[in-house]
């Protein structure tokens, strides 16, 4: 089932998943087994907000809120499902 047709789906980080703020580089990182990903331009926060409590019609809400304008109703569910697929989001 794809995020955007999971109105239900609360992501949350996959727990063998660390979130951090990386100063040398500059960035935040996703610090997987043996992998780090360095989440680039609004990434971090759309990630920031899946904390298992917000759905995704909520995220996407919160995110419309601080971006009128930004096209977040199609870009995010789309992310958030690519995040799923690499079993970074439970």
């Amino acid at each position: 089932m794809k995020a955007s047709h999971a109105a239900g789906w609360q992501p949350a980080l996959a727990p063998v998943i660390v979130r951090r703020h990386d100063r040398d580089r500059g960035a935040d990182l996703l610090v997987l087994p043996e992998r780090v990903v360095v989440l680039t331009g609004r990434a971090a926060l759309v990630v920031g907000l899946c904390d298992g409590t917000r759905t995704v019609p909520a995220i996407v809400d919160e995110l419309a809120g601080r971006f009128p304008g930004a096209p977040v109703a199609t870009d995010v569910p789309p992310f958030l499902d690519r995040l799923r697929q690499e079993g970074w989001l439970q």
